[in-house]
């Protein structure tokens, strides 16, 4: 019940009762202190450790970038100016498509610059692999400071 609610029934009930003080009636009427219980319980608390994470974990990231195809120095310096620009923008989480490396000839070299970035650069927190349908191996999830 929302406090429009709750005034309307105040209306209600003091056309019918003799008493129509307002404080009197909500001092005893139920919903009005659920309501007022349910508004002081989120006032100024903070959130559950954790939630924020978990928060993270679930929404969709605020911008990609598809290094497919660039050299190794290539992929660094779009990592940066991408990591930069997210950072300016105020951006929570990133992902970065970087493919499985099924092309190169020795190993998956943009798999490992981008971990490398990741753990050099100061304000990326968290990562990991996207799920399946979001790239799997080939692209990554970075949650920023």
């Amino acid at each position: 019940m929302d406090f429009g609610e709750i005034l309307n029934k105040w209306e209600r009930n003091s056309r019918s009762s003799k008493n129509s003080d307002m404080e009197t009636w909500l001092k005893d009427n139920d919903d009005f202190d659920a309501y007022r219980r349910s508004e002081d319980s989120g006032a100024g608390q903070k959130p559950a450790p954790g939630e924020n994470r978990r928060r993270l974990l679930r929404i969709k990231p605020d911008d990609i970038l598809d290094i497919h195809g660039l050299t190794e120095n290539e992929a660094w310096l779009s990592l940066d100016v991408f990591f930069s620009n997210a950072k300016n923008c105020g951006y929570e989480k990133l992902r970065i498509i970087h493919g499985k490396g099924n092309h190169s000839q020795n190993e998956a070299v943009l798999g490992r610059t981008v971990l490398k970035f990741i753990e050099q650069c100061s304000f990326a927190g968290e990562s990991g692999f996207e799920k399946a349908a979001n790239g799997g191996t080939g692209a990554m999830w970075v949650l920023l400071k």
